[in-house]
């Protein structure tokens, strides 16, 4: 099959330098900040991934142009009061979660009715936990079933600040709240676990009117109107989640070591590095520096001995929760039971990702015992693969496939893993990464 691929061999030994693609939280907030700004903003190193595509190609629709070239990306901003409100106007969000919930804050003062549409993915997720609290600035919706889409937003010209809670731990949700007050009049103020702030920090940056409380267990958010947005500068660093997978990759490799240059290790971000480190992983940061706000430093990963099993700290799993399918695969080769808890919002991702985890790891002939928001994992260090395994119908969720690719690699056996092109959403290169790093053993390319 075409769009499948097919793995029968285990990686190799390697001792390697590579660079991953830019980060997709930060590309996807580029391009909306950008298309707020008075003039030209530039990025190097954008992530032209399918989810950031769809970015550009929404604030296409409402009037910003742009320009990709091999220098760079340009966004021609129109102020922050810039976008072209027309009738019927439709924007395909596509697969992307955060473009789909973030650019409703930024509709909210539409002059006419705009539909929001996305994938065959996107339309199961829940999108009542963004247009619930947007729906206290003045704004209406219409949304199908109650809550997905496709969705209309009916925006207002009285917006009012609000008060809001934000308790599940989701930077998409939070952030679509920050960018709807940047319109409102008054403050508004949000109480929000933590998650990760990539918005605020762009909006520190860029002298938005912000203030944040950082507590014990949640931030307090302050944030007024903005009448004018100044161009946004940016060299996106390397993404830390698609960083992840080379990372457990190495980590489940023998003999391997790896360094990961210039990633993006803001610690709202790197749950997964204190975990790793916990089961017995060795990680070190070196290079580091601040850009415009955000940590970076080059990573370097060492093949352990020998991997611990973890009885996960809750409080790790915001900063965590896009690798928790990769970190259950370090938790199949430990020397014992991990558990890992809380993580009902694994299940709000592109697809149910709890069930996918103990789907894969059932596969491999790990025992997962999972419940509704948990997952046990009985660790088996001395795990071999060789019989045939196929994945599919996960919903083009890119992790999973991605995922996959690395157990095979990893565990051995003879697997099928169909849609491939699911990565083109989020890391269009990874198996040219995949590929350089078995450059050491003549093998058949992946493709």
């Amino acid at each position: 099959m075409p769009n499948s691929l097919i793995i029968n061999d285990k990686i190799g030994k390697f001792k390697k330098v590579i660079s991953v693609s830019g980060d997709k939280s930060l590309s996807i907030r580029w391009v909306l900040f950008s298309s707020l700004a008075n003039g030209v903003s530039n990025a190097k190193n954008l992530l032209l991934s399918e989810d950031v595509l769809a970015a550009i190609r929404a604030i296409k629709i409402l009037g910003i142009k742009s320009k990709i070239s091999k220098n760079g990306t340009k966004i021609f901003g129109k102020g922050f009061n810039g976008y072209n409100y027309k009738k019927n106007l439709k924007i395909n969000a596509e697969n992307s979660g955060t473009l789909g919930r973030l650019i409703l804050g930024l509709l909210i003062n539409t002059r006419f009715p705009i539909k929001i549409i996305g994938d065959k993915s996107l339309s199961k997720r829940d999108f009542t936990r963004v247009t619930k609290p947007l729906s206290k600035f003045g704004v209406k919706f219409k949304l199908n079933n109650g809550k997905n889409l496709p969705l209309t937003i009916f925006g207002s010209k009285k917006l009012k600040s609000i008060k809001y809670i934000e308790n599940k731990g989701s930077a998409q949700c939070k952030s679509s709240v920050l960018l709807a007050g940047m319109r409102a009049n008054g403050t508004t103020i949000i109480k929000a676990k933590k998650s990760r702030n990539h918005t605020e920090i762009l909006c520190k940056y860029l002298n938005v009117p912000i203030s944040i409380k950082t507590k014990k267990n949640y931030d307090e958010i302050k944030i007024n109107k903005v009448k004018t947005l100044q161009p946004l500068n940016y060299n996106i660093p390397s993404d830390i989640s698609s960083s992840a997978f080379f990372i457990v990759l190495t980590a489940l490799s023998s003999n391997s070591e790896l360094i990961i240059k210039n990633v993006n290790i803001n610690p709202s971000r790197t749950g997964i590095i204190t975990i790793l480190k916990k089961m017995g992983i060795s990680i070190i940061f070196k290079n580091r520096k601040i850009y415009k706000g955000e940590k970076i430093a080059d990573i370097i990963i060492k093949s352990p001995k020998s991997i611990k099993p973890i009885n996960c700290p809750s409080k790790l799993n915001s900063a965590a929760i896009d690798e928790f399918l990769i970190i259950f695969l370090v938790a199949a080769k430990a020397n014992g039971i991990s558990y890992f808890k809380n993580l009902a919002e694994l299940n709000q991702k592109e697809s149910p990702r709890l069930k996918w985890a103990k789907t894969i790891l059932t596969k491999i002939g790990v025992k997962a015992v999972i419940t509704n928001h948990s997952i046990k994992i009985y660790g088996n260090p001395r795990l071999i693969i060789k019989k045939k395994i196929s994945i599919r119908n996960y919903l083009k969720d890119h992790r999973v496939f991605m995922t996959s690719v690395i157990a095979a690699l990893s565990f051995g056996g003879k697997w099928r893993i169909h849609d491939k092109d699911s990565i083109k959403t989020s890391f269009p290169n990874f198996l040219k990464i995949i590929n350089d790093l078995r450059k050491n053993v003549k093998k058949k390319k992946y493709n």
